[in-house]
């Protein structure tokens, strides 16, 4: 089973391309799809217009919590890679996707590709 996360930016993307959500299905074949709260949160702040929230909520099976060991490792992933302006939810969503266990599903491959020698893995 290969657990994946979406980034807000894929499920943003989705809507405009509608043959990604058929490919993440398919790519999924099955498997859970999650988001972080964090990243639901970005999704919900838009704008998004229309059924957009409720298409968004039936692609994904679960919105993951942000806990305590959560903002502890994304507080050291921020310090690790550079203390960079604007990159703390990056960090709160790759994260959550490592204590998951996930692969994650991001347009935005160069924001996390920082992550990967932590253990991130991306789709």
């Amino acid at each position: 089973m290969a657990l994946i996360h979406l980034d807000a930016n894929y499920v943003i993307a989705a809507f405009r391309r509608h043959d990604l959500a058929s490919e993440l299905r398919h790519t999924a074949a099955g498997d859970p799809i999650n988001i972080s709260a964090i990243a639901w949160a970005e999704f919900l702040c838009g704008p998004i217009a229309g059924n957009e929230e409720l298409y968004a909520r039936a692609l994904v099976d679960k919105v993951e919590s942000l806990g305590e060991t959560d903002a502890q490792f994304a507080a050291r992933l921020f310090n690790q890679t550079g203390r960079r302006l604007r990159s703390l939810p990056d960090c709160l969503i790759a994260a959550v996707a490592m204590r998951c266990g996930a692969l994650l599903a991001t347009i935005n491959v160069a924001d996390f590709r920082r992550f990967e020698r932590f253990g991130l893995a991306l789709l």
